[in-house]
């Protein structure tokens, strides 16, 4: 009978004990070590939590040099990008005023020879002297001589020398009695010039045959 009453007090005991660790369940954590929390939690401690704080802390200065660097980059090649407009821009225009004024310097110098034409014009009708005359334009055409071979331009030889297809154009072609003139230009209607080592101007010729 003793026993019995005492089985009974354990149980009353046990079960007192349980319902305050369902009331306190935090106490029950601490009692029982071998609580792990959730199944596949990880475990953290205040290390790792100090850790991953320092880890930020040092991220935030990095994030901040880099976004420094990509503003001035974009800076550079925002000016980079203008300038280059603006290089691109100045050489057109050069360019245009280059291609519109490239004769400017040979206008210069074929001037002088118009202004003797306009003397040599004005005298003609009431000049009698013929010679007087004849002597201006020899001297406006030595003029404009001289200024063809500043210019590197320079007649090309015809008469009298082997036809050339590469510095004349036969026009016509006439018999001859001399057969050392056959094949050979006989008469120039139309002077043919050089400008340097280039032809600038075939010369029309007569061949003989």
């Amino acid at each position: 009978m003793k026993e019995h009453v005492d089985e009974r007090h354990n149980n009353i005991d046990k079960s007192t004990e349980n319902k305050e660790n369902t009331t306190n369940p935090d106490k029950y954590i601490e009692e029982n070590s071998e609580y792990s929390g959730p199944a596949g939690s990880p475990e953290y401690t205040p290390d790792d939590l100090e850790d991953s704080v320092a880890a930020s802390d040092k991220l935030v200065p990095e994030v901040n040099i880099a976004e420094e660097k990509l503003a001035e980059m974009q800076d550079k090649y925002i000016r980079l990008s203008a300038e280059f407009d603006n290089y691109r821009k100045r050489t057109l225009r050069e360019k245009m005023e280059l291609s519109k004024y490239a004769g400017e310097n040979l206008f210069l110098q074929i001037l002088p020879l118009m202004d003797d034409f306009d003397r040599a014009l004005k005298h003609i009708d009431s000049s009698a002297d013929c010679i007087a005359l004849k002597d201006g334009i020899d001297i406006i055409y030595d003029k404009f001589s001289d200024f063809l071979k500043l210019n590197d331009i320079k007649e090309i030889e015809s008469l009298n020398s082997n036809f050339n297809v590469d510095l004349h154009e036969a026009v016509a072609k006439v018999p001859v009695e001399d057969p050392d003139k056959k094949g050979k230009v006989v008469d120039v209607l139309l002077k043919g010039y050089y400008l340097q080592d280039k032809v600038l101007r075939f010369a029309k010729v007569v061949v003989g045959e």
